[in-house]
């Protein structure tokens, strides 16, 4: 057949390679219309932060108060403010240092406790009537070489009390010495009349010279203690944290309470004090409870600790107050003395 008759051509042939590509249809853009968006352009959209998380409103909570500091006896430490000076000096409140037990720390509190007492302002008298003299050698004194001591106060009328004190190195602090001659007092003193109130006769005329008059006694529950206890306004109980030195302490308490139902009806313990404490050790921590559950508040908040600064001090015949005044024993005993003045002076 021939095609050209129907196409036309002119008789020439058109191959395939001639033919011209399909092409798809071209749309102008309209003037003014937006750019066509293509297929494989990316999405825009936009990333936005996340939200920080909203706490809820929290009511104000008040301040809590600060948790009360336990001391070494398991009780909050009380505040024990600075003394006040002293205008003048007078009517002394008496005070023995008693345990029938020995070795507890009588002597050692009696010079300490007198010193920083007197570092207070306060002024003190310190009464040795223990026939061992410990109190005077621990002051410096040699026992032997007194010519008066306060065995010639108890025996002797005619000698006056000015003429057997003597002063310390601590100033304002004096000291009544004794030796081993005291020791023949409590065998003469049993056939006296008023035995039992030898002591305090002597000490009447010099009550208002002194603020604090401290009895360092014998480590026995004889008549020089007796003695001491019936003179006195308040006990302070030595007490080493020991299982043996707990024990008998009801014995003494019965004592105490047989001379105040008899001969000193105003007499009062002013406090069990701790001594040669050793928190280390599990012993120590138990009879420290004990004693606590037993004496109850009567027990200083002040704990004596064991150091060797104490033995030195002795050596030396002076108070640790004035041989270490910055070591832990000497603090211990001046938050003693303020103890003691909150407790039963100054109070």
């Amino acid at each position: 057949m021939d095609f050209t008759r129907y196409f036309g051509g002119g008789g020439q042939e058109t191959s395939a390679s001639q033919m011209p590509p399909l092409m798809p249809p071209q749309v102008m853009p309209q003037p003014g219309a937006p750019p066509e968006e293509r297929v494989d352009d990316p999405v825009p959209f936009d990333r936005k932060e996340p939200a920080p998380p909203v706490e809820p409103e929290r009511a104000e909570q008040p301040e809590q108060p600060p948790e009360p500091v336990l001391g070494p006896t398991g009780r909050p430490m009380p505040h024990l403010p600075e003394p006040q000076p002293l205008t003048t000096h007078g009517k002394a409140r008496v005070i023995s240092m008693c345990n029938q037990k020995g070795g507890v720390g009588k002597t050692t509190t009696t010079i300490n406790l007198g010193a920083a007492l007197a570092e207070y302002g306060r002024k003190v008298l310190l009464v040795d009537f223990d026939p061992q003299g410990s109190l005077s050698v621990g002051l410096g004194l040699n026992p032997h070489d007194l010519e008066l001591s306060i065995y010639n106060l108890l025996m002797q009328r005619d000698v006056a009390i000015q003429d057997v004190i003597v002063a310390t190195n601590v100033p304002g602090m004096d000291l009544l010495a004794s030796n081993i001659d005291l020791s023949a007092a409590e065998v003469q003193l049993v056939h006296e009349v008023a035995r039992e109130q030898t002591l305090q006769r002597i000490l009447q005329p010099v009550i208002d010279e002194y603020d604090v008059i401290l009895i360092d006694c014998q480590p026995s529950l004889g008549l020089l203690t007796v003695n001491a206890l019936t003179a006195s306004d308040g006990v302070i109980v030595p007490l080493e944290c020991e299982y043996f030195a707990l024990r008998g302490v009801a014995l003494l308490k019965t004592t105490i309470d047989k001379v105040k139902e008899r001969l000193n009806p105003n007499l009062n313990i002013d406090g069990v004090l701790g001594t040669m404490y050793d928190g280390r050790t599990l012993h120590g921590r138990e009879v420290m409870e004990r004693l606590v559950q037993a004496w109850g508040d009567t027990v200083f908040h002040t704990v004596i600790r064991r150091t060797v600064k104490f033995s030195d001090s002795t050596v030396a015949g002076e108070p640790i107050t004035t041989y270490a005044g910055e070591s832990p024993g000497a603090e211990a005993y001046r938050q003693l003395a303020r103890e003691v003045l909150a407790r039963c002076l100054d109070g």
